[in-house]
């Protein structure tokens, strides 16, 4: 039985760490993208 919570548990924060990493590694590339098409079409600095 304490197996089979120890398991449940591991399969929960391996959904839940892959799930932030995919965030992760999906927004930064996608704000980067945002932000020169914001400098390129607007004129908007990159910091802002």
């Amino acid at each position: 039985m304490n197996r089979v919570v120890a398991m449940i548990m591991l399969v929960i924060m391996a959904i839940t760490g892959g799930g932030s990493t995919i965030a992760i590694a999906i927004g930064m590339p996608a704000m980067i993208i945002w932000k020169i098409y914001r400098k390129i079409r607007y004129g908007y600095k990159l910091t802002d």
